[in-house]
């Protein structure tokens, strides 16, 4: 493995860690990084597939007391039944729209440009639901209704947008729909497993391809590396979330969606030829 390389795997896993379950997008992130790296084409798509199993990896180990509980109450546990219940309603709307426009979206879509648009509108719209009144009605991800983990998985959809975030739209979502912080927060956690895993079963047979043997040992170091920052992000943000709101990620968002237009605008950065 070349130097080079590594370092790219390392930083990319890094980013993807770091960003998967923050509401900043995870996917815009990777764009622009990747452009700057030069780390594009084929292999980058094949790549950014499998790092973010390292991602998925870092919740389920993180839950992995819940989500046992889970499964061993789901034959005759009614709270357990319910959660599940409330993750295949809230994961349905997003599997249903990516299949039927993934192509389109990534073909028009999956550009800096619309990144930073996508930050920055999505800064601004975070920032306007903190500011609005709370209404509590689900203080845990155990309260929740399914009406309210449809509207949750409806806001979701609009993470195919890349720069709008998965994390940032169920979680925003949560709280305008009556989650509490921590509720909206897990409850994005919990939907991210069988969201992230299902694009990235599509995604890896879809472009099967692409894998060879020989960037086994750049893959598994960037899966590693995303692993061990998406474990650091997870608990971190449970941490903030009990006394902070996520006006820092709103304006974080909005100033480097920004940053990248001005780039594009006065021509500092060439993004014609970005892509993932």
């Amino acid at each position: 493995m070349e130097l080079w390389v590594a370092v790219q795997a390392i930083i990319l896993g890094v980013v993807e860690g770091i960003t998967e379950f923050l509401p900043i997008s995870s996917t815009g992130h990777q764009i622009i990084v990747a452009d700057l790296l030069d780390f594009t084409g084929e292999r980058a798509m094949a790549f950014n597939i499998i790092i973010q199993l390292g991602a998925i990896l870092a919740v389920v180990w993180e839950y992995r007391r819940t989500i046992a509980t889970v499964v061993v109450g789901l034959p005759n546990r009614a709270p357990a039944q319910r959660f599940t219940a409330n993750l295949l309603v809230a994961f349905f709307p997003a599997v249903i729209l990516g299949l039927a426009f993934a192509d389109d979206i990534h073909k028009y879509l999956f550009n800096p440009i619309t990144v930073a648009t996508a930050l920055v509108i999505g800064g601004v719209i975070m920032l306007w639901a903190e500011k609005r009144q709370h209404s509590i009605t689900a203080p845990s991800v155990d309260d929740m209704t399914w009406q309210q983990a449809l509207k949750v998985g409806c806001a979701q959809c609009l993470a195919l947008i890349p720069g709008t975030s998965r994390s940032g739209s169920t979680i925003i979502g949560g709280l305008l729909f009556g989650l509490s912080r921590t509720a909206a927060t897990e409850f994005s956690f919990f939907l991210a497993i069988p969201t992230m895993l299902g694009a990235a079963v599509y995604s890896g047979y879809k472009y099967r391809h692409l894998f060879q043997m020989s960037d086994i040992p750049v893959f598994a170091l960037g899966l590693l590396f995303s692993f061990i920052f998406a474990m650091v992000a997870v608990k971190a943000l449970l941490k903030f979330v009990a006394s902070h709101s996520y006006s820092v990620f709103a304006w974080y968002r909005i100033g480097f969606g920004l940053l990248i237009l001005l780039t594009w605008q006065f021509h500092w950065i060439d993004w014609s030829n970005a892509k993932p």
